[in-house]
């Protein structure tokens, strides 16, 4: 079992439960089952709401998988944040369909969402209930209130450092804010708790504002790899701060490369960090002991202490259907839900042996003509409750696979990227010598290294769909190449039709959801929503 952060998400006992509306009452206090001086008494106190905090990107309530949910108006399952965030970022690109009617699921593929869409208030209330959640932390973690109660040295220290990683997390929400929303919400611990409508900020304003977060807490966090395994560190707070700077130009209007550089170059000066041997161990159950070199920043995941129908329960479930045997993977049964489109499978055209490349075509179709037949397109065999040696997880239904939300893999692409679009502060060679070894991992030789010459722009957003894929980052990536609402680039269904179609740019953020603008006279939607 993982001795790690999750062995404290037993310890508290929370009751929260969001109101109808997310923002309404934003700056509320979370609802415990103690008062906060019986809560903060000690270290250990703290170190269970830390818990809370990092829970909130993988659980969905209080009662294992369902029974005391964070989040009301949703089915529990689909309430979990790093599923709704995954569905955000995948569901709606060339690299994954779903074939479920739940709801209005199948709009985030087609491109054709409201503001009343249900998946994407569940997102949004996700989001902002991590950040409440993170908001009261901070308060409590105060020095003056550390302080105060009769907390000191070493303990306090311990406490600073659990004050900088819940910074981080929050910084971590609002980046997916300004990544998904625009111009969102926003409250910190300074503002005064109850009934609060919180006034919006810009995009710019609250790319400025994470960015101010990041690097205040550069000197406030452990140094990198010196942490708790799942727990934030310096890595963490630089690898945001790399994907924050390598897509400036979409949020600001202004490109930061030569400051992603920067702090690439934080990362792999770091001893210890390193690419694994075998990509395919990044994905397994045992991926806490045998990627720990690779991982920057992982969601934790146990099949006994942390049951979930969302997180990677959800990615390993999910993608298996059709003649797929579930056993092989590790699980009980197969949900026969994702598969890919051709447009992706393409990618992989080239050398083969590309390791990467786990399509399962076994009884599937190429061609989508039917998104809710699991058997038109490739399923894509990622994720696994197996472990490096063969075994099966813990548990056959919740899975033990932990979600690398930061990886060496994507600092290395980051790196070629804002190289290319000309940052300073790198080499070409460098970034050669970067991709080259992904390739090289990729292969198990050089037989798919590239010249120089073919290490261009376009090159890289391929090489990142191969590498990162189902990992949260092509849609982000496909609006920062200006292919995501563009005919430049078409899908299987992108915009509701079988060989795809532009749709509007309106389509680069999703709407605020309805109910908020309801509840919030200061909100303003999003333009053609």
């Amino acid at each position: 079992m993982r001795n790690n952060i999750l062995k404290q998400i037993g310890i508290l006992s929370l009751i929260v439960v969001m109101l109808a509306s997310c923002t309404k009452d934003l700056d509320r206090q979370p609802k415990y089952g103690n008062t906060a001086e019986t809560l903060y008494k000690d270290l250990p106190g703290y170190k269970s709401v830390l818990a809370k905090t990092y829970a909130g990107l993988t659980l969905t309530g209080n009662a294992g998988p369902d029974g005391q949910g964070d989040v009301s108006g949703i089915d529990e399952g689909f309430s979990s944040y790093l599923r709704q965030y995954w569905s955000a970022q995948e569901l709606t690109t060339d690299e994954a369909v779903i074939g479920w009617n739940d709801a209005t699921i199948k709009d985030f593929h087609n491109l054709s969402w409201s503001s009343a869409d249900v998946f994407i208030r569940a997102l949004y209330s996700r989001i902002y209930f991590q950040i409440t959640l993170c908001n009261e932390f901070i308060r409590e973690s105060d020095p003056g209130k550390v302080s105060g109660r009769g907390l000191s040295g070493a303990d306090a220290t311990e406490i600073g450092y659990m004050r900088a990683e819940v910074r981080f997390l929050r910084a971590l929400s609002y980046y997916h804010a300004l990544d998904l929303f625009g111009n969102v919400p926003f409250v910190t611990e300074a503002d005064n708790v109850g009934a609060f409508l919180p006034a919006q900020i810009t995009r710019t304003n609250l790319f400025n504002y994470i960015e101010t977060e990041l690097k205040a807490i550069e000197t406030e966090l452990k140094d990198a790899r010196s942490n708790e395994y799942g727990r934030a560190d310096k890595a963490a707070a630089w690898a945001l701060l790399s994907r924050l700077y390598l897509n400036a130009e979409v949020y600001t209007g202004t490109s930061r490369y030569t400051d992603c550089i920067t702090y690439c170059n934080k990362i792999t000066a770091v001893s210890g960090y390193s690419l694994i041997n075998n990509y395919k161990n990044l994905f397994l159950a045992d991926n806490n002991v045998t990627s720990a070199s690779e991982f920057i920043f992982a969601v934790n995941f146990d099949g006994i202490k942390a049951r979930t129908w969302g997180g990677t329960t959800f990615l390993v479930h999910a993608p298996l259907g059709g003649s797929i045997q579930a056993s092989d993977h590790g699980i009980d049964f197969t949900w026969g839900g994702i598969r890919t489109t051709k447009q992706f499978v393409a990618k992989f055209a080239g050398p083969s042996g590309d390791a990467r490349m786990n399509f399962y075509t076994s009884g599937q179709n190429l061609e989508i003509n039917d998104i809710s037949n699991f058997n038109d397109g490739y399923a894509i065999i990622k994720f696994r409750n197996k472990t490096s040696t063969g075994a099966n997880g813990s548990n056959p239904t919740w899975v033990d696979t932990d979600f690398p939300f930061f990886r060496l893999a994507e600092i290395y692409l980051n790196y070629a990227e804002a190289v290319l679009r000309g940052g300073s502060g790198g080499s070409s060679a460098t970034a050669l010598t970067y991709i080259n070894s992904l390739r090289q991992r990729a292969y198990g030789n050089t037989s798919g290294n590239i010249l120089s010459s073919q290490l261009t722009v376009p090159f890289i957003l391929d090489e990142r769909a191969k590498e990162l894929h189902w990992e949260c980052v092509r849609r982000t990536d496909l609006i920062r190449y200006g292919q995501f609402t563009e005919g430049t680039y078409l899908w299987a269904w992108k915009g509701g039709v079988l060989n795809g179609q532009s749709v509007t740019n309106n389509r680069k953020i999703f709407p605020i959801p309805s109910a908020d603008l309801v509840a919030n006279p200061n909100l303003v939607q999003n333009p053609g929503y």
